[in-house]
């Protein structure tokens, strides 16, 4: 069993723990930056970084820790960025005795989860030496996938290492957590093969006196996670489109709008993983009170030319050309 734990942001007095923890052969080398013996004041240095780099958003490290306040590892994501598109690489280690235990999926979940959540990530990236069977079970099962094989210089091995290499989407990854999702025995259930289902969703372009659109941010624990989309929900069996986005718009703004406010204006169609989507869209001008997140999303005014600057749902980026036409 995982147990109890956090992540937390790495404090100068950690490098003790750290030290001991990491400065195991059976620990290290699976890392491949790190020598050893892994000297004190290494990890000293290595933490006073790990600040520096998340004030400069290019890196996050965090300290795995237990429900007795040890630091049993360190999990961390540092961010690139190439054509515009910005990726995560994933890293991290546990102390050699919490082994088998679930801690490195449950950590990674969490680290991943945050990451499409929050940060501007399209896809993480993670490598792991061939010989590294845990690690490789761990990515697999959160949704990576291996892209390609590799060799990398692994410090403490003294030389070039065969590494596997794997990338998760924001899809993938939210298609596994659906399909398995991560508990704390971290134990592995038999799935059955489910029949594809219609899911309805209907959704309303809600636009302001400056011709400007509301987006509100999938927060983190929901599925596609981080991306844009246009207010909204699904619909309630029996329940008519209008009648559903007025409760929608009341219970994730907290805004009235009328049925005589919502004109429609077009449908999207769309095919996921597990399921197919349909979702007729309403224009609405007019509504009252004023949009707030309270599902605690993040929410956006957005001129029409500048909706691709937002990464959306495959579902809402049809209707962009659309709204360019009109506004």
């Amino acid at each position: 069993m995982a147990g109890t734990f956090c992540l937390r942001g790495l404090r100068p007095d950690d490098a003790g723990a750290i030290h001991a923890q990491v400065n195991d052969w059976n620990v290290i080398r699976m890392l491949s930056r790190l020598p050893f013996p892994y000297p004190r004041d290494l990890a000293e240095r290595w933490i006073a970084s790990t600040v520096q780099q998340a004030e400069a958003r290019t890196a996050y490290h965090f300290a795995i820790e237990n429900q007795a306040g040890a630091v049993i590892g360190c999990i961390g994501l540092t961010l690139s960025q190439t054509d515009g598109h910005y990726r995560g690489s994933l890293g991290y280690w546990i102390g050699r005795e919490y082994w088998r235990q679930g801690i490195a999926t449950l950590a990674a979940d969490r680290l991943c989860s945050w990451a499409f959540a929050n940060l501007p990530v399209d896809t993480i990236e993670a490598s792991v030496a061939q010989d590294n069977v845990a690690s490789v079970a761990v990515l697999n099962k959160l949704g990576f996938r291996q892209t390609s094989t590799a060799t990398q210089t692994f410090t403490a091995r003294g030389g070039n290492v065969n590494v596997l290499l794997f990338s998760a989407s924001r899809e993938s990854f939210d298609t596994a957590h659906q399909s398995n999702p991560v508990a704390e025995n971290d134990s592995s259930i038999e799935q059955t093969e489910e029949p594809r289902r219609l899911v309805l969703v209907v959704a309303a372009v809600l636009i302001d006196a400056n011709n400007r659109i509301l987006l509100a941010r999938r927060p983190e624990g929901k599925t596609l996670a981080g991306l844009w989309e246009f207010p909204g929900g699904k619909m309630e069996p029996g329940e008519a489109p209008e009648t559903s986005l007025i409760r929608e718009l009341r219970e994730e703004l907290g805004i009235d709008a009328s049925r005589a406010c919502l004109a429609p204006f077009t449908f999207v169609s769309h095919s996921y993983e597990k399921f197919d989507l349909l979702m007729p869209i309403y224009l609405c001008r007019q509504w009252q009170g004023h949009p707030e997140g309270r599902e605690g999303q993040k929410l956006a005014w957005v001129k029409a030319d500048e909706l691709d600057q937002y990464p959306m749902p495959p579902a809402d980026i049809p209707v962009i050309p659309f709204l360019r036409d009109l506004l």
